[in-house]
C-alpha cells in the first residue's frame, strides 16, 4: 500500500502563502486520485481538494476556491497543495489521502479515501 508524507506546514500571517507537500512511496498517477483534507480543533475532518488520476480533473471546496491549488509532479511522485491568501479559519492539521483508482467512491469525502498521511500542521495568524 502506498505511503503519504506531508511536509510544509508552519506558521504564516493572513494573507501569506504555503506549499504543502504530500511525498507517495510509489507513482500515483497510475493508480491513484488523491486528495486534500484538514482538520481544525474540535471540527471534523473537511474536504480541501481533489486531483484526478490523470490530472486532468481537480476540485475544491468552495471555501478555499480561488485561493488554493493542487497539482501533481509524477517524476517526484508529490502531490502539492499551494495556499494563497491565508485566512485565520484555514488553520487546522492538513492531511493527504489516496484512493484507489479502480475505485468509485467520491473525492469530496474523507470515507471515500483509502490511505492517509500523518498531517501537517498550519497556522494562520491574524
Amino acid at each position: 500500500q502506498v505511503q503519504l508524507v506531508e511536509s510544509g506546514g508552519g506558521l504564516v500571517q493572513a494573507g501569506g502563502s504555503l506549499r504543502l507537500s504530500c511525498a507517495a512511496s510509489e507513482r500515483t498517477d497510475s493508480r491513484y486520485k488523491m486528495g486534500w483534507f484538514r482538520q481544525a480543533p474540535g471540527k471534523a475532518r473537511e474536504f480541501v481538494a481533489a486531483l484526478s488520476r490523470s490530472g486532468g480533473r481537480t476540485y475544491y471546496a468552495d471555501s478555499v476556491k480561488g485561493r488554493f491549488t493542487i497539482s501533481r509532479d509524477n517524476a517526484k511522485n508529490t502531490v502539492y497543495l499551494q495556499m494563497d491568501s491565508l485566512k485565520p479559519e484555514d488553520t487546522a492539521i492538513y492531511y493527504c489521502a489516496a484512493q484507489e483508482a479502480v475505485t468509485s467512491s467520491s473525492l469530496l469525502t474523507a470515507l471515500g479515501y483509502d490511505y492517509w498521511g500523518q498531517g501537517t500542521h498550519v497556522t494562520v495568524s491574524a
